[in-house]
């Protein structure tokens, strides 16, 4: 969930504003995935996942210091920051965005030693920036990252990792060119749930996968959650690079709410697509380990949020897999209800869901023998049909233990996902090995996402290529 603040943060107490209170040692049981523990919930039977053991916070001399500098410091930067810098090793040096305010902030949260510039490219060339952490608008993620790759620096680049079709291939080849690590920040395939959810399919915990349903539904009562950003009172073009801002984007006169509620327009964002779709793409893949669907087709509109906005507020998405199974998605701004996300996997022998910190698996045991239905048919046919029937199935009696019918995993209190997605993006800064969610995995999450767009804009089935990462 995109947050719509910052957290409050101690760094010696932890993060506050997101499930009660997250310290370094919560942080830290949570980096591997074993069932520790199990209970009985109404008689459903519930494992605890955490690790197996307390994992050493490690010794980190200066050298091998991470000194991270912040590209982009709205809400979700600065969440992101604060997230990183629990990890430990990691170091702020500087931070760039268009507007003063959010400048000041930081200098407020991380002292006044960090260099704080209205040009990214001051933090590129300095010595002491190990990696960046790219948190812009949308239309901004191809231009920062490829500039940061080619300075050197490593890069932490939030979803959706493109704007347009033409940014991933661009990404893609200036990462191998330069060799430089590049994580996109969709937590979910760092989560312990996900992690668990894929373990269970790759077992056949549920048979044969046919449709998956996943839905991103938020309250009205939210505006944040709707892209409608709060607007402070000092904005104006003295405290906005409003030129730097629009960047790629058309040309037109300084507007607030076109900078803090970027995500409204296609100019700068990518809708419910880019922004939430992508999430549950993300999800769908790691799960899966598929790369993408082949076909899409989209629906939706401007149902309540008549705010001036050029991007539907209600998206339905229908996917087609070359595995053999089908995605539906929802994203909907528009509900009365307490906003609520998740996954349904319904396969053959089962039913995987993945709600909030928890997975569980529903089952149906399977009949010994298959059912019939003779009872329209003359009776002397009904008797030889049922004496064959016999033959081949005979009466068995269920012996050995009771199948299993629910069985949940849920992750500890306080456990938040998004700090084992930078732990796994900094150990690979140091050890130089692949991170969980590469170039190549976000542009198929990605460029999956924004075919519900391309459908949607277009009013037809879309063709996708999910290895050649191409629109057909």
């Amino acid at each position: 969930m995109r947050p719509s603040g910052p957290p409050e943060v101690d760094f010696e107490k932890g993060v506050r504003g997101m499930s009660g209170n997250l310290n370094r040692r919560n942080f830290l049981k949570t980096g591997s995935l074993v069932a520790t523990g199990s209970f009985l919930v109404d008689g459903v039977r519930t494992h605890v996942l955490a690790e197996a053991e307390d994992e050493p916070a490690p010794v980190h001399s200066a050298n091998d210091q991470i000194q991270l500098a912040l590209i982009g410091a709205g809400d979700q930067g600065q969440w992101d920051t604060s997230i990183a810098l629990l990890v430990p090793g990691v170091k702020l040096t500087a931070a760039a965005d268009c507007y003063d305010g959010r400048l000041a902030h930081c200098r407020e949260l991380w002292g006044d030693s960090i260099l704080t510039t209205r040009d990214y490219r001051e933090i590129l060339a300095r010595s002491d920036v190990d990696a960046v952490l790219v948190a812009t608008p949308d239309h901004w993620h191809m231009q920062a990252a490829i500039d940061a790759m080619n300075a050197g620096k490593d890069v932490y680049l939030e979803k959706p990792m493109i704007h347009l079709y033409s940014d991933g291939p661009e990404i893609i080849a200036t990462a191998r060119k330069t060799q430089r690590i590049l994580q996109v920040g969709s937590q979910r395939v760092s989560s312990m749930i996900y992690r668990k959810a894929k373990q269970l399919m790759e077992a056949g915990a549920i048979g044969k996968l046919t449709v998956i349903n996943a839905w991103w539904d938020r309250n009205p009562n939210y505006p944040v959650m709707a892209f409608v950003s709060s607007l402070p009172p000092d904005a104006s073009p003295e405290t906005i690079d409003w030129e730097r801002f629009l960047g790629t984007a058309p040309r037109v006169p300084f507007n607030r709410e076109h900078f803090f509620q970027w995500r409204k327009w296609k100019a700068y964002g990518s809708g419910v697509g880019g922004d939430l779709f992508v999430h549950l793409f993300s999800g769908t893949h790691f799960v899966t380990g598929s790369h993408g669907p082949t076909r899409a087709v989209a629906t939706g509109g401007i149902r309540y949020w008549k705010d001036g906005r050029d991007q539907p507020d209600v998206l339905l998405g229908l996917f087609d897999y070359p595995e053999g199974f089908n995605l539906h998605l929802r994203v909907n701004f528009v509900n009365g209800a307490p906003e609520n996300e998740g996954f349904m996997f319904t396969g053959s022998e089962g039913i995987l869901q993945i709600s909030g910190d928890a997975v569980s698996i529903t089952r149906a045991p399977r009949r010994l023998t298959p059912d019939y239905n003779v009872n329209s048919w003359a009776k002397a046919t009904q008797e030889k049909f049922k004496a064959e029937f016999r033959k081949k199935y005979p009466l068995l009696h269920p012996t050995g233990d009771p199948p299993l019918g629910e069985e949940n995993y849920i992750a500890p209190p306080d456990y938040i996902d998004s700090y084992d997605h930078f732990k796994n993006f900094f150990e690979a800064v140091r050890t130089r090995r692949p991170v969980v969610e590469d170039p190549v995995f976000g542009y198929r999450a990605a460029g999956a996402a924004l075919l519900a767009n391309v459908s949607y804009e277009q009013g037809k089935v879309v063709q996708w290529d999910p290895e050649g990462m191409r629109l057909v």
